[in-house]
């Protein structure tokens, strides 16, 4: 079973992604994992792909599905395995159809969690991190006990650059721009399945297994 997860930032994708790997025994697999472990490790992938990185510069569409393709070729995604964070373009996306139809195999479902925009910005502005242990928190759905400070470690909670609301409409913009065109690629191709993701993390969940079969 090989998943991509499509949505836009703040959809909570991710958290389904490593939900879904959980339950059916495959990988969860980020792109900005994969980088990290191949750079760590000195692969001769990682250094290519350090190159670009130590410029700024993004890494090539071939290069990123190269070290894609090395780490789905491992024996723990021999059942399958969830791509989070990729593809992100339609470019991407082709280059990834043609390695992976070179290799006799395909993506079976692009799961796309849908939430509006004033959503995402609501949810993403209430979030606060805790720079000093890495604690976050929300101000409507898990709010710290002490208003501004953190459970944990007792120190001073923050609203991340990230998370600020005219930060989260440009990285919509960027998404809307780029990535939404992925829903109607897959959807070309028989395989997009789309989930209301403005219900409860476990609703959300439920409606993917649906989708996948249990």
């Amino acid at each position: 079973m090989k998943i991509i997860m499509l949505g836009a930032p703040g959809a909570g994708k991710g958290t389904q992604a490593k939900m879904i790997a959980d339950k059916y025994g495959v990988p969860h697999i980020s792109t900005g994992d994969i980088f990290r472990a191949n750079i760590k490790n000195g692969t001769e992938l990682g250094m290519e792909a350090k190159k670009y990185m130590d410029q700024g510069l993004l890494v090539p569409d071939e290069l990123t599905v190269k070290i894609l393709l090395d780490r789905v070729a491992q024996e723990d995604c021999k059942n399958g395995y969830v791509l989070d964070g990729f593809p992100r373009t339609i470019p991407q996306a082709e280059v990834l159809d043609q390695a992976l139809e070179e290799l006799g195999d395909k993506i079976d479902f692009a799961i796309d969690v849908d939430v509006p925009d004033e959503n995402i910005v609501k949810r993403m502005s209430g979030r606060r991190a805790c720079l000093a242990c890495g604690a976050t928190f929300h101000t409507e759905h898990v709010p710290p006990k002490q208003e501004g400070i953190c459970d944990r470690c007792g120190k001073e909670l923050v609203l991340r650059d990230d998370d600020k609301p005219e930060t989260v409409l440009n990285r919509l913009k960027v998404y809307h721009d780029q990535t939404q065109p992925l829903i109607e690629f897959y959807g070309g191709k028989g395989v997009l399945r789309t989930v209301d993701g403005t219900k409860s993390m476990q609703e959300v969940f439920d409606s993917i297994v649906a989708v996948l079969g249990a």
